[in-house]
């Protein structure tokens, strides 16, 4: 199973953990401070990510999820410390929209399955953050801090982190190249335009998505912004008006 993950290094105090045998190419990133180790999203749960965490760091780590899906909590039961948004709480206690036989078949979907992997035994992670989150809280692993930002419209608690001294942005779900799921009923396509705008605001430098292609410019954020303004000129931002194709990413309401 050791081949499940692929390692990829941003600076000398930040890792990509990525997931490609899976289609939705899922990407999970560690931050080294000075005093402890934070990790945005532990991927799927189908290998044990905290076996690679800690190659990368001997600090504490903290996990912190950008939002409350299989694909991003998936190794939180290896983090006894885990943070979370306060308005998706509710989903880590029983009150997921989908049914774990659902949540079972979209992990292996398309997925390049590890050998004697047994999907009968996926949990769907459940529990209670150490710390809850709000918008615009600070996150210091000193001698970094993250700012979060609470962007929701794909979920009703999805958050972004920014690196202000270094122009990180941590997207998450928000942004990313490729189909960007604002049709679920849990998502809020209103929401989502608010939440672009709002990132395409800062002084990024760079954009590090949670899933594909991680060749991705800041520009593409006023780009998605243009997109979505546009859609709600057009009447067309509300769940069941389709899916609107922009090459290199494209939106499904």
């Amino acid at each position: 199973m050791n081949d499940w993950f692929t390692m990829d290094q941003i600076d000398k105090e930040t890792y990509i953990i990525s997931e490609y045998r899976h289609w939705e190419e899922t990407h999970c990133y560690l931050l080294n401070g000075s005093e402890r180790s934070l990790l945005i999203d532990t991927g799927l749960g189908i290998c044990n990510i905290y076996d690679e965490v800690i190659k990368l760091t001997d600090r504490r780590v903290t996990a912190v999820a950008t939002h409350i899906h299989w694909d991003h909590i998936g190794g939180h039961k290896d983090f006894s410390d885990f943070f979370a948004h306060e308005d998706e709480l509710n989903w880590l206690n029983g009150k997921f929209p989908l049914s774990i036989e659902q949540i079972k078949d979209m992990v292996v979907d398309r997925c390049d399955l590890p050998q004697g992997y047994n999907v009968d035994n996926y949990e769907f992670f459940q529990g209670m953050p150490t710390r809850v989150l709000k918008d615009n809280d600070v996150i210091d692993i000193g001698g970094r801090t993250l700012k979060v930002l609470h962007t929701p419209g794909h979920s009703p608690g999805h958050m972004c982190f920014y690196e202000q001294e270094r122009g990180y942005l941590f997207t998450g779900d928000l942004v990313y190249k490729d189909t960007l799921f604002a049709y679920y009923p849990s998502t809020d396509p209103e929401a989502y335009l608010k939440s672009i705008e709002r990132v395409a605001a800062l002084p990024v430098k760079r954009v590090f998505p949670a899933h594909h292609n991680l060749d991705i410019q800041p520009e593409i954020l006023n780009r998605m912004q243009n997109a979505f303004q546009q859609l709600k000129i057009e009447g067309k931002l509300h769940h069941g008006s389709g899916t609107f194709d922009y090459k290199d990413f494209a939106i499904w309401l």
